[in-house]
């Protein structure tokens, strides 16, 4: 890549990282930005992951008050999301890449309709968590450990809105405060990107510059996510996400 599109990566790593911090959904910044330079899809999707390890790390040590006292949670949870980030890691590198291209878009679309409706799925888990449920379990029970694990295989396959998928998740599911549950959200998408990134290192081709430069990027953006990203309007947000997130899939269906 030339140095402008070095830069422009590194711009899409300061934004995918804060983005990640805040809901989720970082990936489709930074990879359609990889596409549109050129790397073939799962390369791209292989060293998007590994670039933004370090943008997750900054955004959950930012969140770091918020996860006092949970250790069990993040124990519980950590596992499932540990185990499904290896299958996903596992599923991306066994499948050919033909069935990665046929799959991603699709995968998008999913991530986008998600990214639309999180308003109204936040203000259900609002209403339902207001209402109140005695009986439901300190830690989600055995469906939320489930469906953790699935989240974890689609974030290790691709994983583009992980983060919304695991709020949306974790806030049906335990009752208590959202930033404290947006910390959970962080670690555990953490621990499905660094999971898959050690298996990618091992086994996978990797473009080393994209990953400097969306580290780097992830690092500063994770930092801003957490310390000033909530002020930024989540409708402005939502529309970067779907523009960028759709030119993804019209790039990845006209390749």
């Amino acid at each position: 890549m030339t140095w402008l599109e070095l830069l422009a990566v590194f711009g899409a790593g300061i934004a995918a990282g804060g983005i990640n911090t805040i809901v989720g959904s970082g990936t489709l910044i930074t990879f359609p930005a990889l596409l549109a330079f050129g790397l073939p899809p799962v390369t791209a999707n292989v060293s998007n992951t590994i670039g933004l390890v370090p943008g997750s790390i900054s955004g959950v040590i930012g969140y770091r008050r918020e996860l006092a006292g949970q250790r069990s949670r993040l124990l519980q949870l950590g596992t499932a999301s540990l185990l499904g980030g290896i299958t996903g890691a596992v599923l991306l590198l066994v499948l050919p890449a033909e069935a990665f291209k046929a799959i991603v878009p699709a995968l998008i679309i999913v991530a986008l309709i998600l990214v639309v409706v999180q308003p109204r799925l936040a203000a259900w888990v609002k209403r339902r968590r207001e209402n109140g449920t005695a009986d439901v379990p300190e830690h989600g029970g055995p469906f939320l450990f489930a469906a953790v694990y699935a989240t974890g295989v689609y974030g290790g396959y691709f994983g583009a809105a992980q983060g919304v998928l695991l709020i949306g998740l974790l806030g049906i599911f335990v009752h208590d405060d959202i930033q404290r549950l947006n910390g959970v959200k962080n670690v555990l998408a953490l621990i499905v990107n660094a999971v898959s990134a050690v298996i990618f290192i091992v086994v996978a081709e990797v473009d080393w510059q994209a990953v400097a430069m969306i580290a780097v990027g992830s690092i500063i953006g994770g930092q801003l996510g957490a310390h000033a990203g909530r002020r930024m309007p989540p409708n402005v947000l939502r529309a970067v996400i779907v523009l960028v997130g759709s030119i993804a899939v019209v790039r990845l269906l006209t390749s």
